[in-house]
């Protein structure tokens, strides 16, 4: 099989949407379709869609509410892409997305051209990663297709030739993903991890993370401690706070350190430009929010200096590989070379799971990487209104004013009791319960986490929305949550 051939295939299955008929509409509605179309970002997202509505929260979920069913028609299109059972309303889409029919079908259809003509997958897969680099902001060479983020994280975290003393400040909100290798390389090589205790809510900023961040990597100096390198999830999967990778980067410049992000959740929920935000590692997920299949994941590796990271690129090597040649990135004079074909090539590559992630990602191209962003923070912006409206503002774990730290995420207490969060079993029968008792079969999740201050653990019910939810979905969850609520109190 010829990787070419994957645009040909999506192209062919794919069916462009419907373009809508703006005549007749109000200045307003009007704008709120350009800055879809034409990509705002959370940070135009706000002032647009908050500034309007003033500071009342049923003000804004009604201002936020109108402007998504405005755009409707195009969003029930786009639902229509996917063969997701109607008789549940999948709201867990940071654990597993869903493949659309054109992926489905360039699944199919290049397994069996596989199994017809006997393939191989000896394979970096350099041409589908140049269909999908641009979309990511950086050149094929930087973009490798790893197996998941867990994947990339051990690629990114035990390629780096640590030594003992060498001090990597982290969060007490990480994946194991991120946490595994990072204890591994404890345990191997004697570096030291040291971990921020985060904090949570809505009375948080940008500024909040990157002054906590500062501020350790300041002190670990003062004490004598060689610190090497942050790492961090954007956003967490705990709480889905989105931190600030522009603010983090000005961090590790500052004190000139390598940057690794786990973010899971970024690819196909927010359209980054990973060349201009600089960091060294970042490893995200094919199969939740970009919708490709399981085992497919996305992992960003500097590979040229730019303004946005001068520093020196960092010392890597590869560690699951059947592709290696030794290299000093740095050398003056040195030629970039394709270090992602590393990480990409292992023996034989199931070659239709990436052709399938391709597809995705050419779908999610065509419809724009900054539409979908902005219409996934307008629900999830939606949502959090409707929690405040019901359980008020302590209720949220997810800020939601600062639009830095926002993304598709909402971790919020749903129990009239406070104290019932920190009741693992309640807040997993709370889960259970909105799946089975309630005709929309809602899939949520719940996820423990630390508190400062707090006695035990908190166990936040976790919802994800994204483009295949509309404002209906959200105001059946919420009435389903506060009635359930009720019933637990």
């Amino acid at each position: 099989m010829n990787d070419t051939n994957i645009a040909d295939n999506a192209a062919m299955l794919a069916e462009p949407l419907p373009s809508l008929n703006t005549a007749g509409w109000g200045a307003k509605r009007r704008d709120f379709l350009r800055m879809l179309g034409h990509g705002a970002g959370a940070a135009a997202l706000s002032p647009l869609l908050f500034a309007c509505g003033g500071s009342n929260s049923q003000t804004r979920a009604q201002d936020l509410r109108a402007q998504l069913v405005q755009d409707e028609a195009f969003w029930t299109e786009v639902q229509k892409l996917f063969v997701l059972n109607p008789a549940k309303t999948f709201m867990n889409i940071g654990t597993a997305g869903s493949m659309p029919k054109l992926a489905l079908d360039v699944f199919d259809v290049e397994n069996r051209k596989k199994a017809a003509e006997s393939s191989s997958g000896y394979s970096n897969l350099l041409d589908l990663r140049r269909q999908v680099a641009p979309g990511f902001g950086v050149d094929a060479e930087e973009l490798a297709f790893s197996a998941n983020t867990s994947s990339g994280m051990c690629h990114a975290i035990l390629g780096i030739p640590w030594q003992a003393g060498d001090v990597v400040v982290t969060t007490n909100h990480e994946h194991g993903g991120g946490d595994t290798p990072l204890n591994i390389a404890r345990d191997r090589y004697g570096i030291e991890i040291s971990r921020i205790a985060m904090p949570v809510g809505n009375n948080q900023t940008a500024a909040t993370y990157q002054n906590l961040f500062d501020e350790r990597v300041r002190t670990l100096k003062t004490q004598g401690k060689r610190v090497r390198a942050m790492m961090w999830s954007s956003p967490t999967y705990k709480t889905g706070t989105l931190l600030p990778i522009a603010e983090l980067m000005e961090v590790v410049k500052a004190h000139q350190l390598i940057s690794i992000v786990d973010g899971a959740h970024l690819p196909g929920m927010m359209a980054l430009d990973y060349g201009a935000l600089g960091m060294d590692f970042m490893s995200g997920a094919g199969h939740k929010w970009q919708c490709g299949p399981g085992s497919t994941g996305i992992l960003i590796m500097r590979n040229k200096i730019r303004a946005s990271n001068p520093l020196p690129l960092p010392s890597w090597y590869p560690v699951h590989t059947s592709a290696y040649t030794p290299r000093d990135r740095n050398a003056p004079g040195a030629a970039p070379f394709d270090i992602a074909a590393s990480v990409t090539q292992c023996g034989s590559v199931h070659t239709p799971m990436f052709q399938a992630l391709v597809a995705a990602c050419a779908k999610w191209d065509e419809i724009g990487r900054k539409k979908i962003e902005t219409y996934d923070l307008a629900l999830s912006a939606y949502l959090k209104e409707r929690i405040v409206e019901r359980w008020g503002i302590e209720s949220l774990y997810s800020p939601k004013d600062d639009p830095k730290l926002v993304c598709g995420l909402t971790c919020f207490n749903p129990f009239q009791n406070k104290a019932d969060i920190m009741v693992s079993a309640k807040s997993a029968s709370f889960v259970t319960r909105m799946q089975a008792e309630y005709p929309q079969g809602f899939v949520i999740r719940n996820v423990g986490f630390e508190v400062i201050g707090a006695a035990a653990q908190h166990y936040g019910v976790r919802v994800s929305t994204h483009l295949w939810h509309d404002a209906n979905d959200i105001d059946a969850l919420v009435d389903a949550m506060w009635d359930l609520s009720r019933k637990m109190a």
